[in-house]
């Protein structure tokens, strides 16, 4: 018996009608073939995470069981006598109505298909999207979550991750450190280059291939701006990074080595001698300022 949902039904009378075989295979669609479709999807996710990415794992899970319970549903549906025709059609007409109403879901949805496929990052790699640098959680249809280094959730919609710059910052297996040094002029550029590539010689977090670099910037206001490049794997940037600022700055001390800072020097019109400044201490200018004062005083008097 095939009922059609409308006004009129009584829903006695439908549950009179329902044969308890129907019920059973009901249940047991419910109880036992959604359990195990869930069950399914997360040993193929494990198993696509394995062999190909957590990614791939990840999307092939969430398909698995979003279509295993969309199929469960109409299965239940069907044995309990309902007319799937005119259900799907109001279901197509919702669908439609809704589709004009969330425009930008669709838009993201859409978004979420092309980064899934194309694949310029996945789960696990540590990304820059604008001002937010942090680990990547999940590639959902809708947005993707990332973790920043100081532990806070952020949720980045597709269509901005698609219309703007993203940036993977782990997706080669090494990375390139950047150390910007100053020196002061009268350092010699060769002698400070080789104390910096014996450093990273020593150091067994550097690469030998591609060989480290040291690089000549220019010239600043106070300084010879230089920089350190050496090569690193991704997983060890952190730790040479830390442990090379402090080799540099004991390795110059060492060596009498002197980094710039920022100065000012005033000339008077020659390039030897520097102008002459006097400092003055507060008590002296408050003295100096008094006898000033007295002198003008004495000054008056004797005119009158």
């Amino acid at each position: 018996m095939v009922y059609l949902l409308n006004t009129e039904w009584d829903i006695y009378t439908f549950l009179a009608g329902i044969k308890m075989t129907a019920l059973f295979r009901s249940a047991f669609l419910i109880f036992l073939i959604a359990p195990f479709l869930f069950f399914v999807s997360r040993v193929i996710g494990k198993y696509f995470s394995i062999h190909h990415s957590p990614q791939m794992g990840m999307v092939t899970r969430k398909a698995i069981r979003y279509v295993g319970v969309v199929v469960v549903f109409f299965a239940v549906l069907h044995e309990l006598g309902f007319s799937l025709g005119p259900l799907l059609g109001a279901a197509g007409i919702v669908g439609i109505a809704i589709g004009f109403a969330s425009q930008t879901t669709i838009s993201n949805i859409i978004s979420g298909i092309f980064l899934i496929t194309e694949q310029p990052f996945v789960v696990d790699d540590v990304i820059q999207v604008g001002d937010i640098v942090g680990q990547v959680l999940s590639i959902d249809v809708l947005s993707i979550k990332i973790r920043t280094f100081d532990n806070k959730l952020v949720r980045i919609p597709n269509e901005s991750l698609l219309k703007g710059t993203v940036t993977n910052i782990t997706f080669f297996p090494v990375r390139r450190l950047d150390i910007t040094i100053g020196i002061v002029y009268k350092e010699k550029i060769e002698r400070v280059r080789q104390v910096l590539l014996d450093l990273a010689l020593k150091n067994p977090l550097c690469l030998n291939e591609p060989e480290p670099m040291v690089r000549c910037d220019g010239f600043g206001t106070s300084s010879v701006n230089l920089t350190f490049a050496i090569w690193v794997e991704k997983a060890d940037f952190l730790a040479l990074r830390n442990k090379m600022y402090e080799d540099i700055k004991n390795k110059f001390e060492a060596e009498g080595i002197e980094i710039a800072i920022p100065h000012l020097s005033i000339h008077t019109g020659s390039t030897t001698r520097p102008f002459p400044v006097q400092v003055i201490s507060p008590e002296t200018s408050n003295l100096k300022e008094k006898l000033e004062l007295e002198n003008k005083e004495e000054n008056n008097d004797v005119v009158e």
